[in-house]
């Protein structure tokens, strides 16, 4: 896939860490960056950025497992790495009440509000957690372009945030900037998932993200029943990438 992709990490890892400064020194001379840290590629990488840009005293991170999490050690493991403070916030408790409040009200809680509530809580963490800090803290997304070319992402949940340094690099740049960032190859190149339901990305998305960004890349894709899955999610999907619209008088 990397032949396909005509980019230069090391270019790419200047070019990002100065707009990062830039848009701190406009919109946060003092304050924070947060960032909820899954032990993922994109979570990692953006951390990674961050220390870079900022310097490791100016991120915060954010483990939010939901119970259990299989993979926390990936999580801890990189922040420990980077040498930035984080904090473990387990929002099953706030899941569970949420659920048990809607079940209250007489909501039958349908399976995408099941699946897309996690992440929603997980933001008002991050963003309870930026507005408590001393100088203040603006909230990193970590989304990448292929996840949002589908739409694979919560709206108001990971897909909110007040930047986003790598929602324009596909999954292949992603992971080689992390490459280029001499990141552990293992938390780079592991299997995406979102830490949640115990499947995979790929597994959920029915295709993987090297069929997905040859697609993007050449607009051609072999198989026709995923060609048609990845256009009907992209149509479907497109409202989460644009402004909230607005009546005007």
């Amino acid at each position: 896939m990397e032949n396909l992709v005509n980019i230069n990490p090391e270019e790419q890892i200047e070019k990002i860490t100065k707009w990062i400064r830039d848009w701190f020194d406009e919109n946060g001379k003092t304050a924070s960056a947060v960032i909820g840290i899954s032990g993922g590629k994109d979570s990692t990488i953006v951390a990674a950025l961050l220390v870079r840009a900022l310097g490791k005293e100016r991120v915060v991170g954010v483990l939010m497992p939901n119970g259990e999490q299989k993979d926390i050690a990936d999580s801890q493991r990189i922040a420990e790495l980077l040498g930035i403070k984080y904090y473990t916030v387990n929002i099953n408790p706030a899941v569970e009440g949420e659920k048990k409040a809607l079940a209250e009200a007489g909501v039958e809680i349908s399976n995408d509000a099941e699946i897309n509530t996690p992440p929603r809580i997980r933001m008002a963490t991050l963003y309870a957690i930026a507005q408590s800090l001393p100088n203040g803290g603006r909230v990193a997304n970590t989304c990448n372009k292929s996840e949002d070319y589908v739409g694979y992402s919560t709206k108001y949940g990971d897909a909110a945030g007040d930047f986003s340094p790598c929602s324009d690099f596909l999954v292949t740049e992603m992971r080689m900037i992390g490459d280029a960032l001499g990141l552990p190859k293992e938390l780079i190149h592991k299997t995406p998932s979102d830490g949640l339901c115990g499947l995979s990305d790929e597994d959920k998305l029915g295709f993987t993200y090297d069929t997905l960004d040859r697609y993007v890349i050449t607009g051609i894709c072999e198989n026709a029943a995923t060609k048609e899955k990845i256009d009907r999610l992209h149509n479907m999907n497109l409202h989460k990438l644009k402004t909230i619209p607005m009546y005007k008088k």
